[in-house]
């Protein structure tokens, strides 16, 4: 019990001699051991590294995840140690409704076999997203967080040994100019060499911890490299499916009729003008068959005779002067003068109308 109580009285003293030298320095009332430079300039690199380190996987984990709710949840998860519930992306809840809203419209229709395939792709978008975000987790932000959670926090724990070790050495040297008899002062530079010694062991080891930090960048240069490629993988991925979506979508009407017309109207359609489904992207072309489709048309309305069509897709009239059409079945087509170029002269039978020309497939 009485050793205890000394060691609790020592640890008092001791404690005590720290707060009286660091309020002193403060004060501007004692002198305090300067670090070296080298030292300082790798405690603000170790500093640096923590605070761009913490911002950088905090905007990581934003673009990765924007919603801040399921950031919430997963972080709740992880701390408890559990798997976090699996649910769709945004790209996969826009495709699984795109799939069926085109299952209600009809797959035979072109509006419901195009909103079909946009499906689709948004659900195959949705997987290379969750691949990106798993290896970005992984590869990424898994050794960002495995540093500021074990090296930079022993880092921190080395770096207060320090400063209390530099107080320990300050006291020591304040005790010894205070010293005045003999026995006093042996027994102050008695402690000043080993507070100083103390130091100087703790300095290296601190010193060896930061020198540390190299390794971290050079590690987390390689992490970089991954998170990149990851991404390189990801976008060439949605690329590529945009593309093949868009030759799907490239023979597919863009013009279609206002079914809402007034009846007042006379019998006149209102066409909407035509939008080029295949947009430019870098290194994919329309193709040559579509060229050959629209100059076939041209030289039909230049000719002002008939051709054979296919017919493309269903089409329901939306007026009395048009045509209603059967996907596959062969019509007759021509160009009828003062006509809109986005229409021909349909005739089946004894049945004719107007037909959109995106609906149609000119033969030989």
């Amino acid at each position: 019990m009485d050793f205890n109580v000394k060691r609790l009285a020592a640890d008092a003293g001791t404690f005590l001699s720290r707060a009286v030298q660091f309020t002193e320095e403060k004060l501007g009332q004692a002198e305090k051991t300067e670090l070296d430079a080298h030292l300082e300039n790798l405690l603000i690199r170790a500093e640096n590294t923590k605070q761009w380190t913490e911002r950088i996987m905090k905007q990581t984990e934003v673009l990765l995840q924007p919603n801040p709710n399921v950031r919430l949840e997963e972080f709740v998860y992880e701390k408890l140690e559990k798997k976090a519930p699996t649910r769709m992306n945004n790209h996969e809840l826009l495709g699984q409704s795109m799939i069926e809203s085109g299952g209600e419209f009809g797959p035979g229709t072109a509006y419901g076999n195009a909103l079909i395939k946009c499906g689709e792709t948004e659900k195959q978008i949705g997987g290379a997203e969750r691949e990106l975000i798993h290896s970005s987790a992984i590869n990424f932000l898994t050794p960002f967080r495995n540093f500021l959670e074990g090296d930079f926090k022993t880092i921190l724990k080395e770096r207060k040994l320090l400063q209390v070790k530099r107080l320990d050495l300050d006291a020591a040297k304040t005790r010894l100019k205070k010293a005045r008899m003999t026995d006093a002062r042996a027994a102050a530079e008695q402690e000043l060499r080993m507070s100083q010694s103390e130091f100087d062991r703790q300095s290296e080891i601190t010193r060896l911890l930061l020198e540390g930090v190299s390794s971290t960048h050079a590690h987390h240069l390689r992490c970089l490299n991954d998170f990149v490629e990851a991404q390189t993988t990801y976008y060439a991925q949605c690329y590529q499916y945009m593309v093949d979506l868009q030759k799907q979508l490239g023979s597919f009407p863009s013009s279609f009729s206002n079914n809402n017309q007034s009846s007042a109207s006379g019998g006149a359609s209102i066409s909407v003008p035509t939008i080029p489904v295949s947009a430019s992207l870098p290194n994919v072309s329309s193709g040559h068959g579509s060229s050959t489709a629209s100059g076939g048309f041209n030289e039909l309305r230049s000719s002002n005779g008939s051709r054979k069509a296919r017919v493309l897709y269903d089409y329901d009239a939306a007026s009395s002067s048009e045509l209603s059409l059967l996907a596959d079945e062969v019509i007759t087509v021509g160009s009828v003068p003062g006509m809109d170029s986005d229409w021909l002269m349909g005739e089946r039978g004894n049945q004719t109308g107007k037909v959109p020309i995106t609906y149609l497939e000119l033969l030989n």
